[in-house]
């Protein structure tokens, strides 16, 4: 496979939010400020290329050779709340203010479909370690990259005159409909 392809297939076409519906509760939830959003999107990425290092290490050299393949979705779990329990440790000691705007969204990076969905397809897919580490760059790169835009839009839309049954979540979904719908026109690219 085409590592430029992968890449623009992970951030653009194959987005993990617009074109999976996967990490949908933090979209909406952490995107109402810029900043919040690229904290989150810096969190994520962490969370998924230091899991899916781990897990790839760990289903190739201890689950596969003891045999033992049925304990990868258990394994890959706990391998991803520790990453995340680490993550909030370090924001609460050198970042309060992230921290706290990010709140109840950041020990969900745990339970978010992305990291888990990300880990178990590189394993799924069979992809070496090259593409192992390209996969986990872009697809949190691509989550990143939605997360901080839809974030700028919503910024403005809170701002705009809107009609009050429009307000917040309903006009937010109609935009992220629109971005999907965009990004889903450059599927021929890649």
């Amino acid at each position: 496979m085409n590592l430029f392809s992968m890449i623009i297939g992970a951030i653009l076409i194959n987005n993990i939010v617009l074109a999976k519906f996967l990490g949908v509760c933090p979209f909406l939830g952490v995107s109402k400020n810029s900043k919040s959003a690229v904290g989150m999107g810096l969190a994520v990425i962490f969370v998924i290329f230091a899991s899916s290092m781990i897990t790839y290490a760990l289903y190739y050299l201890v689950l596969v050779p003891f045999g033992i393949e049925y304990m990868q979705l258990i394994s890959f779990i706990l391998v991803i709340a520790a990453f995340v329990q680490f993550v909030e440790m370090f924001l609460k000691k050198f970042s309060p203010g992230l921290y706290k705007s990010l709140g109840v969204y950041l020990p969900l990076i745990t339970t978010n479909c992305t990291v888990l969905y990300v880990t178990q397809n590189n394993i799924s897919e069979g992809y070496n370690l090259i593409q192992t580490i390209v996969n986990s760059i872009a697809v949190p790169v691509g989550f990143m990259l939605v997360l901080y835009i839809f974030s700028c839009i919503r910024e403005r839309l809170d701002a705009a005159d809107t009609n009050p049954t429009w307000k917040g979540n309903p006009i937010a979904l109609v935009v992220a409909g629109l971005m999907a719908l965009a990004l889903a026109g450059l599927a021929g690219i890649a």
